[in-house]
């Protein structure tokens, strides 16, 4: 029998793919009331919401994470029964230049939400397993970084992150599954690859792209361009989060993956014929694309093996690179 959230808490849902998520499920699961909790730091933003913030089934908190005392007092008032985390310092170039950030929010505040789940559920509430659920976003990252002819990542791949972003994620991918195997917490984690489309920062690869060729500057792009990321629309990585959520393993991981392994250098010129069907005045937008010194620790390739997913759930990527991306550029025209 599958898992039926009623009241969910969703940390970092004022970012990226947290919004994109709750609107996933707003628009599809009925029964569901949802508790938005984000610190708004640069990632999150009022803005990603503003077409939710008066919806009946969504209520907006902003608060850290970290405070313990605002995180138990949300699942007592609002009888939280599920967590989806996404709360977390997520650009690798950030982490390379301010790395305490990445160990307090991913973490430190991953730890305390644990922490402070454990409590209410199994002390204060007194509920069985069964009856509660926490989900963790983690990325494929943690793995480390692949050459052009090794086998994509599976779940039992040996975590080798190279990034203090990818450190902090892998530890808190760790601290999760301790609290699974040492206390009996219901957790699934999903590692996905790297997500694009509505609401994503700017500063992140794809909406640069865009976003430049909109306003006619130059698209840096670091190195040669050669290093290959797996993209994954972000609908679809949200269709699979209610999946392992609802119908995965109890303390287990599943990936989650585009099909869709490109160069850096391949997606830009993509986007530049995109932008010069859109704009021809401006054509061809490749002149825009300007190399720049690559950045320390470049891991060189992703890719995702998702299998277990597909076989396990029966999930697979529904949007391909081509109408992803033309929904992406709308979205930012």
């Amino acid at each position: 029998m599958s898992y039926q959230p009623q009241y969910m808490l969703v940390t970092g849902g004022a970012g990226f793919i947290g919004s994109n998520f709750i609107r996933h499920v707003l628009a599809h699961y009925p029964d569901i009331h949802l508790i938005n909790l984000d610190k708004l730091t640069y990632a999150g933003s009022l803005d990603h919401i503003k077409d939710i913030t008066d919806h009946e089934r969504h209520h907006f908190i902003c608060g850290d994470i970290g405070d313990a005392k605002l995180v138990r007092h949300v699942l007592q008032h609002h009888h939280i029964d599920t967590i989806v985390h996404f709360a977390a310092e997520s650009h690798v170039d950030r982490s390379i230049d301010k790395p305490a950030a990445f160990i307090e929010t991913n973490l430190v505040g991953t730890f305390m939400l644990l922490e402070s789940a454990r409590h209410h559920w199994f002390e204060v509430e007194k509920r069985v397993p069964a009856h509660c659920r926490f989900h963790h976003i983690s990325t494929d990252e943690v793995f480390g970084s692949l050459t052009s002819d090794m086998p994509a990542f599976k779940e039992t791949t040996a975590y080798q992150p190279r990034s203090p972003y990818s450190a902090t994620k892998a530890g808190s991918d760790h601290l999760v599954q301790a609290y699974y195997h040492t206390y009996g917490l219901p957790i699934t984690i999903s590692n996905c690859s790297n997500n694009y489309g509505p609401y994503q920062h700017p500063e992140k690869f794809i909406p640069t792209i865009v976003n430049a060729c909109l306003k006619q500057q130059p698209i840096p792009l670091y190195g040669h361009g050669k290093n290959i990321r797996d993209w994954l629309y972000v609908e679809d990585h949200c269709r699979g989060i209610m999946m392992i959520m609802q119908n995965g393993k109890i303390g287990e991981s599943y990936n989650l993956g585009g099909h869709c392994e490109k160069e850096n250098l391949a997606v830009a010129e993509y986007i530049c014929k995109e932008m010069d069907k859109r704009y021809p005045q401006h054509a061809p937008h490749k002149t825009l694309i300007t190399h720049v010194t690559d950045r320390a620790g470049h891991d060189f390739r992703y890719a995702i093996d998702t299998s277990k997913i597909e076989a396990e759930l029966g999930w697979k990527p529904l949007e391909s690179f081509e109408t992803g991306i033309q929904k992406t550029i709308a979205f930012y025209e």
